[in-house]
């Protein structure tokens, strides 16, 4: 038998009784996403909390409006959601990459959502945000920043190649010719 170059084969080479190598995939965009999700988290997460602790004295979360409820419930839904994905992708799970997708497209339609709910238009409420005059408006501009990432990196190719790959063990060596149990 022959190898690539047209000389005999060595020992150790693929087709002399070991199989040919699989690139292994590597798990940098993986660990991105995750990291990533991390961040999103910290901040999808944040926003609702703080809402609750500013509320004037005597007045409830019940006196809010339907839409602003379901814009900060977003929010935290997101928040755990992105948290478990995050954890999820480090310990190698691809419902880890699907809770990172999910947990994103809920930001978005939160954040879509909030201008509504508080009767504002988009162009107010983005322009308020990107005046960077509070530490509610920096987190919220960091997590316009970071969920879109974060979803990119949870949904490309090689991010599901390598939650999706497990090692396997390793082949003994055994000659092509020989059969097994001998």
């Amino acid at each position: 038998m022959s190898g690539p170059d047209g000389y005999p084969a060595q020992p150790g080479q693929p087709g002399f009784g070991y199989p040919a190598p699989r690139a292994r995939p590597t798990g940098a965009t993986a660990i991105i996403a995750a990291l990533l999700g991390l961040v999103a988290a910290g901040a999808a997460g944040y926003l609702p909390i703080y809402f609750f602790l500013e509320l004037p004295s005597g007045f409830s979360i019940g006196d809010l409006p339907g839409l602003a409820l379901t814009a900060l419930g977003l929010y935290l839904l997101a928040a755990l959601v992105l948290l478990v994905g995050s954890l999820s992708a480090f310990f190698r799970s691809v419902a880890g990459a699907v809770l990172l997708v999910l947990g994103s497209l809920l930001v978005i339609t939160a954040v879509l959502l909030e201008p509504l709910a508080f009767n504002g238009s988009y162009g107010l409420y983005f322009r308020v945000q990107f005046e960077f005059e509070t530490f509610v408006a920096i987190v919220r501009v960091v997590m316009f920043a970071v969920v879109p990432f974060t979803l990119i990196f949870a949904i490309i190719p090689p991010t599901l190649k390598y939650l999706r790959r497990r090692p396997s063990s390793a082949q003994p060596f055994r000659p092509r010719n020989q059969v097994p149990g001998r």
